[in-house]
């Protein structure tokens, strides 16, 4: 993945995703894969995340520089509300 916002953009929309479904094996195996670019691809380390009513906020240092993402609520949360909407279109399969 060649930019680091589109990396945490993907990141984070997969997080919200788990948070919300704690037991989604398939959400938690994606959320590791976009975890991994972010360290392995893009040496994003000490990543957080805040929200506020209408944006998520990520901050992360890259080779000890501060990086800090914002995104509105509603791109972030498209997928989960997808999935809210048409749950029989997204089965939940639990961690082994």
């Amino acid at each position: 993945m060649k930019s680091l916002q589109d990396a945490v953009y993907n990141w984070l929309t997969i997080k919200v995703v788990l948070d919300n479904r704690p037991d989604d094996s398939a959400a938690a195996e994606t959320e590791k894969m976009f975890r991994d670019i972010l360290h392995n691809e893009h040496s994003l380390t000490e990543i957080s995340v805040s929200e506020d009513a209408a944006m998520y906020y990520v901050n992360g240092k890259q080779n000890g520089r501060l990086r800090s993402y914002r995104f509105p609520r509603e791109l972030i949360e498209i997928m989960l509300n997808q999935i809210k909407r048409e749950p029989e279109k997204f089965q939940n399969y639990p961690r082994a």
